[in-house]
């Protein structure tokens, strides 16, 4: 198999735009699925193969209290990988070759260097974090060990994902797909024999990740540096590039920013389920596993539609940037009624393969139909973000959400909690806060609409001069 046929760009510029969309959509929600099955084995490796129950059900609980640091972690990076997405595939649409070689070595070196920084900075403020997450004392060890490996792998975990957005600008999302799968594998086993043979616990699962997404980076570089397409890497002329890097702050670093919105209303969140016993922990960590699912589906035709929008953006094709975004939203409905049908229908089963105890299982079934209640909203803002995102957009849908998302979530948990101390009406504040975001997304694209045409227009005559 040569990685010439496998490194095949899309040519996203002409011709029929449903079939592009699905090519490049579908191994990205295989991807977010394959990736959360992977991060979903970690919870159910240490719920159903340690020995001691109640370890194993502090162990589960230790893993889910880490997801919203780890998310506040990786979103601020995996926004910036999408400044790489979007700056890649303007300059392919313009047809400026050698932009792109900067953007890519630019985009190398900031994520091993910054993977670096909050990787061994992190390690200085763990305790901290945990205990600001207000985690119980029987759970506290465990989660500050978990965290303590996941950053350690913070540098190959960011250059991971910046290798998949370089893919992703010229429409390949099948080879990140296939090095995943692989490298997921490869998780499960080590998952596996450090938990079941060595006889570790959460120390264990973080490790097994971090050797897996080492693979998985190492697999993706060497790809990138053996293709003869636009986006090679040649090791010896890797170098920083600041315009490049700026274009990527200002895009990326907003994209950033959005996520870490949701993931720092998600841990004031946490903190408050931590209070309500390590059971309602457990359900909530197993449930979040699978509400994701929705999400990485949903946000897969969001991802998809930057990178049509960016390369048609950069090539003056407004039409074309109009129809891709109508196109993503029809399918990002249909995947999320798909979704939605099965996650309520099968729920408790899918529960149970994480832990079987009624209790866990109960209260993941709350938090999982307040939140697929709320995922509907999901589609505005994944796709309509992504549209603008292709456009450079970056700041004004950032600022939306760090208004609608983080200020109602904080005021909810703050204020309204400690008075209807229950979980239902704790996550009651998931489809509010996601109603009124989307709504406030879908406001602020009718309000740029008219800007864009005549930014693409603009760019169109630029290209053709």
């Amino acid at each position: 198999m040569k990685t010439k046929e496998n490194i095949k760009e899309l040519n996203l510029l002409k011709g029929p735009l449903w079939n592009k969309l699905l090519i490049i959509a579908i191994p990205l929600a295989f991807t977010g699925i394959l990736q959360q099955l992977f991060n979903a084995a970690d919870i159910a490796v240490v719920g159903n193969f340690i020995d001691n129950q109640d370890v194993a059900k502090a162990a589960v609980a230790a893993v889910g209290s880490n997801s919203s640091i780890v998310n506040l972690l990786v979103n601020l990076f995996v926004g910036l990988s999408i400044g790489t997405n979007v700056i890649i595939a303007q300059f392919i649409g313009q047809g400026r070759t050698d932009n792109v070689h900067k953007a890519i070595s630019t985009s190398v070196i900031m994520s091993i260097i910054g993977g670096l920084i909050i990787g061994l900075g992190g390690q200085l403020v763990v305790n901290s974090l945990i205990s600001i997450m207000g985690v119980p004392p029987d759970v506290f060890d465990l989660a500050t060990i978990y965290l303590r490996i996941y950053l350690l792998g913070m540098p190959v975990i960011f250059l991971y994902n910046f290798e998949t957005a370089i893919f992703r600008s010229v429409g390949n999302t099948r080879i990140p797909l296939i090095v995943l799968a692989c490298s997921g594998i490869l998780n499960v086993l080590l998952n596996l024999f450090f938990v079941m043979v060595v006889k570790m616990t959460v120390s264990g699962v973080a490790l097994a990740t971090v050797l897996s997404n080492l693979v998985s980076a190492v697999i993706l570089f060497y790809l990138l540096c053996k293709t003869n397409e636009n986006i090679k890497i040649i090791p010896s002329k890797i170098h920083f590039d600041k315009v490049s890097f700026n274009q990527i702050i200002k895009i990326g670093l907003p994209a950033g920013v959005q996520g870490m919105v949701f993931a720092v209303a998600n841990i004031c969140i946490q903190s408050a389920i931590n209070s309500l016993g390590t059971e309602v922990m457990a359900g909530s960590a197993a449930a979040m596993n699978l509400e994701l699912f929705s999400y990485y589906i949903m946000s897969s035709f969001g991802q998809s539609c930057t990178t049509m929008v960016g390369q048609n953006y950069g090539a003056g094709q407004f039409d074309r940037c109009q129809r891709s975004l109508y196109v993503s939203l029809l399918f990002a409905l249909i995947a999320y009624l798909i979704i939605l049908f099965l996650l309520f229908t099968f729920g408790s089963f899918f529960l149970s393969l994480f832990n079987s105890d009624p209790d866990v299982i109960s209260n993941g079934l709350i938090r999982l139909r307040f939140m697929l209640m709320g995922h509907v909203f999901s589609v505005l803002i994944e796709v309509l973000s992504g549209y603008l995102r292709g456009f450079g957009v970056s700041t004004s849908p950032a600022i939306v959400t760090l208004i609608c998302v983080c200020g109602i979530r904080i005021f909810w948990v703050f204020v309204l909690f400690p008075i209807y101390r229950t979980f239902s009406f704790l996550m009651l504040v998931y489809p509010i806060s996601l109603g009124i975001n989307g709504l406030a997304i879908l406001l602020l694209f009718f309000f740029m609409l008219k800007k864009l045409k005549i930014k693409t227009t603009t760019m169109g005559a630029t290209v053709r001069n």
